[in-house]
């Protein structure tokens, strides 16, 4: 019932995360029917964004190419960043939401994935030899690894520990418990755990 190129831009969108088939639809149906500018700049700008935007070269962050051909992020351009703390997140998702708090004002090294044997990723999968060629390059002596409390994310953080063990680093491990405002009666007994088990003196 609809044109071909109106179906393969539905199919197309579809593949975004989070997007599925009624969403897709209606995405590209108001930019068939818009009017022609926003359907043009939006692909004018989707164009422009895969020649010119591409993983950071230093911490896997996304970058914009310079005019010497660089892409180095606008977190590694910063000196006022302490290079001595690098924090490890498993997505750059996971990156802005970090510096959305405010609380780290070192550096980051984006993996991309985490360890997954079930999805056949494994610890050659995991860009370790980029990871320590930072921190051996940047002089880190802190690692805050911010890898998800979640099953995979636990055991890439328990991976990094390994391979960064013997080193002269300060390992950390992002805390986890009780949400800002929450209340303890709805909390499930692992987040409940681990935040008494990560107690502190008051």
């Amino acid at each position: 019932m609809l044109p071909s190129r109106l179906g393969r831009t539905i199919e197309l969108l579809a593949r975004l995360p989070g997007v599925g088939e009624k969403t897709a639809q209606r995405f590209a149906l108001f930019l068939a029917s818009s009017g022609s500018e926003t359907a043009a700049e939006l692909g004018r700008t989707l164009v422009e964004l895969s020649a010119s935007v591409r993983p950071c070269e230093r911490c896997r962050n996304i970058a914009e190419i310079d005019d010497e051909g660089r892409a180095i992020c606008a977190v590694c351009r910063d000196t006022r960043r302490d290079p001595s703390v690098l924090c490890i997140v498993a997505r750059v998702q996971d990156l802005l939401a970090v510096e959305k708090s405010s609380a780290m004002r070192g550096r980051y090294f984006v993996l991309g994935r985490l360890l997954s044997p079930l999805d056949g990723i494994g610890p050659e999968e995991l860009p370790l030899r980029e990871l320590l060629q930072r921190i051996r390059e940047d002089g880190v002596e802190e690692v805050i690894l911010a890898t998800p409390p979640s099953v995979d994310g636990e055991a890439t953080a328990l991976l990094l520990a390994q391979e960064l063990a013997g080193k002269k680093l300060r390992l950390t491990r992002i805390a986890s418990g009780v949400p800002h405002g929450g209340d303890l009666e709805f909390a499930d007994q692992v987040t409940l755990g681990r935040a008494i088990d990560g107690r502190r003196p008051m």
